[in-house]
């Protein structure tokens, strides 16, 4: 019987959509939508090539910081390969809004930072950029819609111009009325790429120009002043339930035209172009009579970088209530209500000349770098009022190391900071991967150091410090990690060891505290797929083991676990791959962080301590047919009321900000051959 309602649900969507699609589906490659697995470098994910075919395509990618082509990974098992918020993440309630993960992730990189990381999630990066290449233009469109005119638009294009040429050009929208008042989100994103490399294969350079527009309500929390959560009252009008801030309004589904009153505004921008040149030895191979391959292999390669990076961080309040800033942030704004105006402006210029020198010469991911890099920033503070410069002078350096038996991964590096803002701050870190056998997999060692002078945001100067320790220690952070993949076993055990000193925090909504203790945390996490039967039905499980030793300022979980049970399968359709089921997220109580507002960061509060009613109950099915995947998720199952029969047991991760109650979410993403 069941396996007839899922024959039914998966033959009406395939009727409704797949059929406009056809044509275009029919010009992909095979490649498309094969296997279930993750994994960028599967060749069942892949998109493939067929010699000879009018259809084939070859398309691979790379990041800046790595010469390794990655194939395409068409999974369909994790939702959050479509959506930004990883399962780690928890959000103040609605989809844009600030966001914390609950693993335990300090920050460990030395020189400036401007500290402002709530929203990070959900911005483009430089990190994650891509630059490929393919024979044929290729063409990704995402859409999702959910409650309350929830939407996600996404769009990738990439062509090569010439054979040695690419572009590529992504878009984004993230536009969210949110279920409760002054919690409206508009988050917009673009990156355009280029990838260019001569015909003789000595020079190469790769531009980036990306931005990010992230615009979010901030409504304090609801008012805990009354049991609105669970009153009749509010039961269908959680909309009108009174929060901290902001002022009522309408809620508007205009993806284009968000009005936010009471909120965060953070744009960045970033535009890098980075040269190489390279010096080595040419090689051939004669394919045939007519055919000759020309080859060049790097011996020695000096590249320079340059970039010049925005940001722009804000809250407004348009209304602002005065006694809510005097209770905590003790600000007196006056009596009335007015404009409250909050702003750090930073712009920033780096400029780096690194030399590369490559031991074999027919493996590029053999090499060791030696660099240096001048940094200058200019800051504006207290609504412009202020306005400072600061400079950086350092060295760094760099081993790795990816043989090409594929058996070893070799990566070291590090840096030191001579003068300037962050002089004295450094960095190490070395990691060890092997291949113990095929069967066996991998196990993976590793070590790393941080000595860093505090973020920026916690500085007197910024326009977001109200008070605490004038004057800071440089945080030093240590990391012990380790790990033991067995692919063949669908297994992954890793481990981290933290040991943290002179670690800097907020208290009390803006009081910045320094931990005056030295103190260590342990982390273990397990990920496993187990196959349950034999006609596909899975259990996944991800587990997280956190335990702190000393006197510590960091609140976090026991332990936080994800499980699905879903069936894995095409119920005997030729080229449908689907994944339904049942996913579970829950968290052992625990005194979670609050949020502040005004300043974006989340903060250490003892008072109360978080338990869920029920654990987060969702129920999915995602489904692909080559190039085009569907999901449709109903989220929050848990807060269904016996009592009453709506769904208003909302669950709170975060003091005072309830998540929503159940959410149906619809979306499609389609890829294809131009």
């Amino acid at each position: 019987m069941l396996k007839r309602i899922y024959i039914f649900i998966v033959t009406f969507l395939l009727l409704v959509l797949a059929e406009q699609a056809h044509a275009q589906f029919n010009r992909l490659p095979r490649g498309i939508g094969r296997g279930g697995g993750g994994g960028g470098s599967g060749t069942s994910d892949s998109l493939n090539h067929r010699t000879g075919l009018e259809d084939s395509i070859t398309i691979r990618f790379r990041y800046l910081d790595s010469s390794k082509l990655v194939s395409f990974d068409s999974s369909i098992l994790d939702f959050t390969r479509y959506f930004p918020l990883p399962w780690q993440y928890i959000s103040l309630g609605n989809s844009g809004n600030a966001a914390e993960n609950r693993l335990f992730t300090p920050r460990m990189r030395s020189g400036w930072d401007h500290g402002f990381h709530s929203y990070d999630i959900y911005n483009f990066t430089l990190d994650e950029t891509r630059f490929y290449n393919t024979t044929r233009p290729y063409s990704e469109i995402g859409y999702m819609i959910g409650a309350k005119s929830e939407q996600l638009i996404q769009i990738l294009h990439t062509q090569n111009i010439k054979p040695n040429w690419n572009a590529a050009f992504q878009y984004r929208l993230i536009n969210s009325p949110g279920i409760f008042q002054n919690q409206n989100t508009n988050h917009s994103n673009y990156r355009f790429t280029s990838w260019y490399q001569s015909k003789n294969k000595r020079y190469q350079n790769f531009l980036v120009i990306l931005g990010n527009k992230l615009m979010s309500g901030e409504n304090g929390g609801i008012k805990n002043d009354g049991n609105y959560i669970d009153s009749s009252e509010y039961s269908d009008k959680r909309f009108a339930i009174p929060t901290q801030l902001g002022q009522f309004q309408q809620a508007g589904i205009n993806p284009f035209s968000t009005r936010i009153p009471t909120g965060t505004f953070f744009t960045n921008a970033h535009y890098l172009l980075r040269q190489q040149y390279d010096v080595g030895q040419k090689d051939s191979i004669e394919v045939n009579d007519s055919t000759i391959v020309r080859l060049f292999y790097p011996r020695l390669r000096f590249e320079h970088s340059i970039s010049w990076n925005t940001y722009n961080y804000r809250f407004t309040d348009t209304e602002a209530d005065s006694v809510y800033y005097k209770n905590n942030y003790n600000i007196d704004i006056g009596t009335s209500r007015g404009d409250f105006l909050r702003k750090d402006y930073w712009r920033e210029l780096l400029n780096d000349f690194s030399i590369y020198q490559f031991p074999d010469a027919k493996n590029s991911q053999q090499f060791i770098k030696v660099g240096a890099s001048f940094q200058w920033l200019s800051g504006n503070f207290d609504t412009g009022l202020v306005k400072k410069t600061y400079t950086n002078l350092w060295l760094h350096g760099e081993y790795r190391n990816k043989t090409r038996d594929k058996k070893w991964d070799i990566e070291a590096f590090g840096s030191f900071y001579l003068s300037g803002y962050n002089a004295g701050d450094y960095n190490v870190h070395a990691s060890l991967k092997r291949l113990i056998t095929d069967k066996f997999g991998y196990l993976q060692i590793g070590f790393e150091n941080v000595n860093r002078r505090p973020s920026f945001v916690f500085d007197s100067t910024s326009s977001f410090y109200f008070g605490g320790s004038p004057d800071l220690n440089k945080e030093n952070s240590s990391r012990i990690f380790a790990s033991i993949e067995r692919p063949k076993k669908k297994l992954k055990v890793y481990g981290n060891y933290y040991l943290l000193s002179n670690y800097t925090f907020l208290q009390d909504y803006y009081k910045v505290t320094q931990a005056s203790t030295l103190f260590n945390l342990l982390q273990i996490g397990v990920e496993k797929d187990f196959k349950l039967t034999k006609k596909g039905l899975h259990w996944r499980t991800w587990v997280i083991f956190q335990q702190i030793a000393g006197n510590s300022p960091v609140n976090i979980p026991l332990i936080y676990t994800r499980n699905q049970i879903a069936y894995d399968g095409s119920l005997g359709f030729k080229n449908l791959n689907m994944s339904t089921g049942f996913e579970i997220r829950y968290s052992t109580p625990y005194k979670a962080n609050n949020y502040s507002p005004l300043q974006g960061q989340f903060f250490v509060q003892d008072a109360q301590r978080i338990s869920l009613r029920a654990p987060d109950l969702a129920a999915f099915l995602h489904f692909r047919i080559r190039g085009f995947a569907a999901y449709v998720r109903v989220e929050n199952l848990n807060s269904f009321n016996f009592s009453t029969g709506g769904f208003t047991r909302n669950n709170s991760w975060i003091p005072n900000y309830p998540s929503p109650g159940m959410q149906i979410r619809f979306g499609i993403h389609w890829s294809f051959v131009n």
